[in-house]
């Protein structure tokens, strides 16, 4: 069965109760699920994308953070069912109101057709525009992430560019025609330390010179340090914690979040080991009764094992845990282990 649309929220839709700002959201999304044969990847997620800012969706491989991402661009798999809804639904505008730099820019990028003929038929795909007048804006937006000798670089294929200059070739297609929001979903994976800097920074550059805001998916808990405002945490399909990164980051309140930073080199004490989340994520389908992360959980009380819990506000942030007063300061030293490096 093919994915069905996503509903536009009806305009008395409220925004999530732990957030405020002076402006209304640009994206709201509300119980976003979305399964495969009747059992759902993502489960009731709700959360807003704010003017401008900067939203780092991150957990481990199979938490939904792509699927997420996607949906916001209509994009979510041949098979899947969604239900949910986003308010405005800017798929129907991809490539004008809301773009992607996908993961793999070498199977973005058509391997036929030279890099600035496919930026300037984005171009033309939105504007009326003579093809001279799109092709030196395919040029510019070259020039802009920095593709050396960009109006030769133009008439070049993707197989000519290095993975580097791919990846900033899609961040110019993705911000070319000044979209309201950048989807970003693990832009730097296959990256070394240098090029993958050199792609955050256009990427950051490009969003700031369109006044976008950016979706970023990435398990890079030093990326989200560096570019986001605001952390989603996932786990499982659902929210685990949602709050400003430097709060997430500084003091996280729910023990998954905790034991994703835990494995951050600054947070091992001197002479052990880098702590690391003992098993493996359940698979969807195969979700233990109660919290999803009770197995793994070092603070697993019988109730987590009972009822799963829900988003609630606390501390300007939203957290899903039963126990989060309960976390210790720091509580990446709830992961710790007691064994010498």
């Amino acid at each position: 069965m093919e994915s069905e649309p996503l509903q536009s929220v009806p305009s008395q839709s409220v925004p999530l109760k732990s957030e405020t700002w002076e402006s209304g959201p640009l994206l709201s999304v509300r119980d976003l699920r979305i399964a495969f044969g009747g059992v759902e990847a993502v489960r009731g997620l709700s959360f807003d994308v704010r003017p401008r800012e900067v939203l780092a969706l991150v957990g481990e491989s199979g938490a939904g953070k792509s699927l997420t991402a996607r949906a916001l661009l209509g994009m979510v798999p041949r098979g899947a069912t969604t239900s949910g809804t986003i308010r405005p639904d800017l798929s129907a505008h991809r490539g004008r109101r809301i773009a992607l730099v996908p993961q793999d820019a070498l199977s973005a990028l058509s391997p036929v057709h030279p890099v600035g003929d496919q930026l300037a038929a984005a171009v033309r795909s939105v504007t009326r525009v003579s093809r001279a007048r799109a092709r030196a804006r395919a040029v510019a937006a070259l020039e802009r992430v920095g593709i050396p000798d960009a109006a030769r670089r133009a008439r070049a294929y993707p197989h000519e560019y290095s993975g580097g200059m791919r990846q900033r070739a899609v961040v110019a297609m993705a911000t070319i025609n000044e979209p309201d929001v950048v989807v970003a979903d693990e832009p730097t994976t296959a990256l070394d330390e240098e090029h993958r800097d050199q792609v955050l920074r256009v990427l950051a550059e490009q969003r700031e010179a369109v006044g976008a805001a950016l979706v970023l998916v990435t398990h890079d808990m030093d990326v989200v340090r560096d570019q986001a405002d605001r952390v989603l945490v996932m786990y499982a399909g659902r929210l685990t914690e949602l709050g400003p990164a430097d709060q997430v980051l500084g003091r996280p309140r729910a023990p998954y979040t905790a034991g994703l930073l835990a494995s951050l080199p600054q947070h091992a004490p001197p002479g052990r080991r880098l702590p690391a989340l003992r098993g493996t994520p359940p698979a969807p389908g195969t979700l233990p009764p109660g919290c999803a992360f009770a197995p793994r959980c070092p603070l697993a009380a019988d109730l987590c094992h009972q009822r799963e819990p829900e988003p609630t506000a606390m501390d300007g942030r939203l957290v899903a845990c039963h126990r989060p007063d309960e976390l210790p300061h720091p509580a990446f030293a709830l992961f710790q282990e007691e064994q010498p490096a």
